[in-house]
């Protein structure tokens, strides 16, 4: 095929060079970036194969038109051709490789069992505290589901240690039953252990193993006429009954992945479904970068290569289709994880139907982010990016505190979901028994009561939560989250710039420790700032509506012995309340029914600043 005039790469004298062992190779332009990295179990072999005069691949003919320079590293075997290859892709991130632009660990659940009365909580990274991990899970909002759900079994507690440590009483998951109030010493060693047990195997998706336990219990302590406990833990098996299929229990113990690419409009999109134990921890999508001409299952080749080098291998990877190094990644995989690792092609039955579902999914998830590119869609996305969140945030929520010089304080939670405001979960709070003006603690109560509820009606909890307001009302938020337990559900402060201008604010985002300016055209900034104005809208008009609920009240009202059919007396008589102000004693007493004293109450009540002493 002709060369550029500007690509000097002579082949002829390249190829002259190249050995017929294993290695990697490294294309470079004119500029000398690396624009591919490849490898091959024969290096000659593959690389002669990209300068043949008949090549199918438009992609190929773009990527060697633009040949300037070639080196090639050799290797001992086409399995260390494979982690050298991956290592420069990472270093590189070259324009024609499928480049996997997820590099985070992945969330295990994580129960201390080192500990009298172990915490349940979610962690990522080495595995290198003494405990036992279950997982990996492809979320933290899978994480979340799973904490929701041993938390209603079995309340085990999932507060820091460091809270723990220093209860004096138990605190608000104890009162809304969702904890058994280890800190206090509510609950034994010995029988708080056998929750934690009865946890790990509930995770596990051992949920038969774990109602033949609580059936157990449950004789021994009718045989003990224990009646208290014994309906205790018949409403536990009752409760595990009816939740039977959250834990998406499978038919077989199988630990695998599901794994299916597919590839439209320049993008692809690799879908994972994560099956541990034969349960269903979840499935996450990933967006590789990858080239324009790519094919589903060269994407999938390269992913498969990327992700696993870096993440935990299941027994199985099962693949919507096959894919061309198959076998040494098979072989590779099963050298690092001391056990066999079986890339599977082809599967039947019910394992067909998950894999196909990993398709689907993939094909549904990448329509999306297609159709996402502008509007609410492009604007949760950069927010996605901005808080490092695995999924994009489908529930977020935003509270703000409306007051005048401290009267008729009101709180306004809004709710905003990914097709925007969702106005029927609107909620506002009228704040009471506070300090008038304190806003710290008219946020705390209004925090507080919201996620009470949300807690006892087992609702669906925000992802992010933004507080309109600087330091002091996030650490407010934050005290409220930890005692809540609620620590995985992002908490954003944004706070007004010096001038309170829309698009000056800066948000404080706590997970990471860090505060951000954001330009005024970020899609994030202009969602915030969408939530924020919202959040404020419906705080001034709950204000409003309450304060002129307060004023519009007759100050007669408060008037002891002065009843409806009096007061309407006097304001008929008067002509209303203005011309009743302007009345004297005398007058007023003159009026059927109203006595001196009580006109000199009425008189006292509206020019409180005459009232005599004594």
């Amino acid at each position: 095929m002709s060369e550029p005039e500007d690509n000097k790469f002579d082949v002829n004298a390249f190829m002259h060079t190249v050995t017929e062992r294993p290695g990697v190779y490294r294309m470079y332009n004119k500029h000398e970036d690396v624009i591919y990295v490849g490898k091959a179990s024969n290096l000659k072999n593959r690389l002669s194969s990209y300068f043949q005069k008949n090549v199918d691949s438009p992609k190929t003919r773009a990527l060697v038109s633009q040949i300037c320079a070639i080196q090639t590293t050799v290797t001992a075997n086409p399995a260390e051709a494979l982690l050298l290859e991956h290592n420069l892709i990472k270093e590189y991130r070259p324009r024609y490789n499928v480049v996997l632009r997820d590099d985070k660990s992945y969330p295990y659940l994580f129960i201390s069992t080192r500990d009298d009365y172990p915490r349940i909580s979610y962690r990522r990274g080495a595995q290198q505290q003494k405990g036992k991990y279950i997982g990996p899970y492809p979320s933290v909002k899978a994480i979340k589901q799973s904490l929701n759900l041993a938390q209603k079994m079995f309340k085990v507690r999932q507060c820091e240690d460091s809270y723990f440590k220093n209860r004096s009483r138990p605190c608000l998951q104890y009162q809304i039953n969702r904890c058994s109030a280890p800190c206090v010493n509510r609950i034994s060693i010995e029988e708080y252990g056998k929750d934690v047990d009865l946890t790990i195997k509930l995770l596990e998706g051992k949920s038969t193993e774990v109602i033949d336990d609580l059936v157990a219990r449950m004789d021994a302590a009718s045989t003990a006429l224990d009646f208290e406990l014994a309906a205790s833990l018949r409403d536990q098996i009752s409760n595990l009954k009816s939740v039977g299929d959250m834990s998406n229990k499978m038919r077989t113990s199988e630990d695998a992945d599901y794994v299916a690419a597919v590839t439209q409009g320049g993008q692809s999109c690799v879908q994972i479904f994560f099956i541990r134990n034969g349960t269903n921890l979840g499935n996450r999508a990933f967006y590789p970068a990858s080239p324009e001409g790519y094919t589903s299952a060269e994407i999938l080749n390269d992913f498969i290569t990327q992700f696993y080098i870096d993440h935990e291998l299941p027994r199985e990877i099962i693949i919507a289709e096959d894919i061309a190094d198959r076998s040494l990644l098979s072989e590779f995989f099963s050298e690092r994880a001391k056990r066999e690792v079986a890339i599977v092609p082809r599967v039947k039955g019910e394992r067909a139907k998950l894999q196909q579902l990993a398709v689907t999914n993939a094909e549904v998830a990448l329509a999306t982010r297609l159709a996402s590119r502008s509007g609410m869609a492009a604007r949760m996305d950069s927010l996605r990016e901005l808080l490092a969140m695995d999924d994009l945030p489908s529930h977020m929520e935003c509270f703000d505190i409306s007051h005048t010089m401290g009267e008729a304080t009101v709180a306004s939670c809004v709710v905003f979901n990914a097709e925007g405001p969702l106005k029927s979960a609107y909620r506002r709070f009228n704040i009471r028994d506070i300090t008038p003006g304190d806003d710290y603690a008219a946020m705390r109560q209004a925090i507080t009561r919201r996620y009470t509820r949300l807690i006892k009606e087992q609702r669906d909890l925000p992802e992010v939560l933004f507080i309109d307001g600087g330091k002091g009302q996030i650490g407010v938020a934050l005290e409220v989250m930890e005692e809540l337990q609620l620590s995985s559900i992002e908490v954003v402060g944004v706070a007004k710039g010096p001038e309170r201008r829309p698009g000056e604010e800066t948000l404080i985002l706590c997970s990471q420790n860090t505060e951000r300016r954001l330009s005024h055209d970020n899609p994030a900034q202009l969602l915030i700032q969408q939530i924020r104005d919202e959040a404020h809208r419906f705080a001034i008009a709950g204000h409003r509506a309450q304060r002129g609920k307060k004023r519009q009240r007759s100050v007669l009202e408060s008037i002891p012995g002065l009843g409806p059919k009096r007061r309407k007396q006097l304001l008929t008589q008067f002509g209303g309340l203005q011309q009743l102000q302007a009345a004297g004693v005398d007058d007023i007493a003159k009026v059927t029914g109203i006595s001196q004293d009580l006109a000199q109450r009425v008189y006292d009540e509206l020019h409180p600043g005459t009232k005599l002493n004594g």
